[in-house]
């Protein structure tokens, strides 16, 4: 008898392809190119934070933690999300600490969308959110921000939403762009979420680093959206630590519960020093994070100065660090060819925008940005991208 030949690879998996993000930090070493790619800071994080981890590593915190977290963690969590956002939650039922905020946003997801539903996502939008939807099983539905301000047409966004729609995705600060919604859009979207029974996951991980006087507004805290926001968070942006991979998810009890069953067979748990060490990260006092609007107030600034002198467009970002470019007018087939060039022939890596839509047409003409970097990097960067003003100033 002969057994027909199976695919191999599951459908799911054929939908989506690896990160586009992550892959260019490895073009970037191989060709010793800047990297503005990935985003992750090139500084050192809080020193509280290194002695923190390594005074919880010398008093043998080496093994399992509770697989939903750290109880000294999840209580300080508690506490600095009351005093900053005004939220107040249980840190025994509504708290879930998991191996990032990307595996945060896949255990929500999975715990409470099912196949055949669909996930509405803003587009362009942070590459893990699709390919979360169709693990689940689901469907993504994308709703268009549009430039230069990247705001969303309310009649798209009500279109969107049916007897289907299971959850909507909700990036603020917001990766790629910098925008950063508004009280007034984040109402409409919790009318929506309220008017069609529908789950907000909201990925908050960029609260704390807003420009121009810029206000970050968590949606649990809106009216009706306390019991149907889940919101994901973590220390990789805020602490300087994206590779301790510590997330935090709030959620009610209900919702939490399920999540923690996800998350117990996704990862068992997060690094338990480093989950203990977070504490002090949440205990760090107020100024801290004046400081650190300073401080990349100061990075925005410089990179913006950057792209003013070569002669590259941009969308200002209002929170956030990254700033989405137009390549538009350089006369590159699109953001791929143009992204290949600036490694290999200018020596700095940088995002092509096709990685943050459904449709890699739609982002020919973008390109983005990280500037979570030391002004000393930045400034090499720019050494290098000032060669291409000089080309491009010949193309015009």
């Amino acid at each position: 008898m002969t057994v027909p030949r199976k695919q191999k690879i599951s459908h799911k998996a054929s939908q989506f392809t690896e990160s586009v993000i992550r892959e260019m930090t490895r073009v970037a070493l191989k060709y010793d190119a800047v990297n503005l790619a990935q985003g992750f800071p090139d500084f050192p994080c809080p020193p509280e934070l290194k002695r923190a981890a390594c005074q919880a590593v010398e008093e043998d915190i080496n093994q399992y933690a509770i697989t939903w977290g750290d109880k000294a963690f999840r209580e300080a969590i508690a506490e600095k999300v009351r005093w900053y956002l005004g939220l107040h939650v249980d840190p025994e039922q509504e708290i879930t600490v998991t191996c990032g905020s990307t595996e945060a946003m896949a255990a929500a997801i999975l715990a409470t969308v099912n196949p055949g539903e669909e996930v509405i996502v803003f587009e362009p939008y942070y590459e893990n959110y699709g390919p979360d939807a169709i693990l689940a099983g689901a469907t993504p539905r994308y709703v268009p921000l549009h430039p230069p301000e990247w705001t969303f047409d309310e009649t798209q966004l009500r279109q969107a939403f049916s007897d289907r729609t299971k959850a909507i995705i909700i990036n603020t600060p917001h990766n790629p762009t910098g925008k950063v919604f508004t009280r007034e859009e984040l109402s409409f979207i919790a009318e929506l979420c309220q008017q069609w029974d529908v789950l907000a996951l909201t990925d908050e991980i960029y609260e704390h680093i807003l420009y121009d006087q810029t206000q970050h507004v968590a949606l649990a805290t809106l009216p009706g959206m306390g019991e149907r926001t889940i919101t994901i968070n973590g220390l990789s942006k805020t602490y300087s630590v994206t590779g301790w991979r510590i997330g935090y998810i709030l959620a009610n009890s209900h919702l939490t519960a399920a999540i923690r069953k996800v998350h117990d067979f996704l990862t068992v748990g997060a690094p338990a020093p480093l989950q203990r060490a977070g504490v002090a990260a949440m205990q760090l006092p107020a100024n801290y994070y004046e400081e650190l609007a300073k401080l990349y107030h100061q990075k925005r600034a410089r990179i913006l100065q950057i792209l003013d002198a070569v002669g590259i467009p941009y969308f200002l970002p209002k929170g956030a660090y990254y700033v989405f470019a137009d390549i538009s007018a350089f006369g590159y087939k699109n953001d791929v060819e143009f992204t290949e060039f600036l490694i290999k022939e200018i020596g700095v890596a940088v995002v092509p925008g096709s990685s943050f839509f459904s449709n890699a047409d739609k982002g020919k003409n973008f390109i983005r940005f990280c500037f979570s970097k030391k002004l000393e990097t930045l400034a090499k960067a720019q050494e290098r991208l000032l060669k291409l003003q000089a080309i491009l100033q010949t193309t015009r």
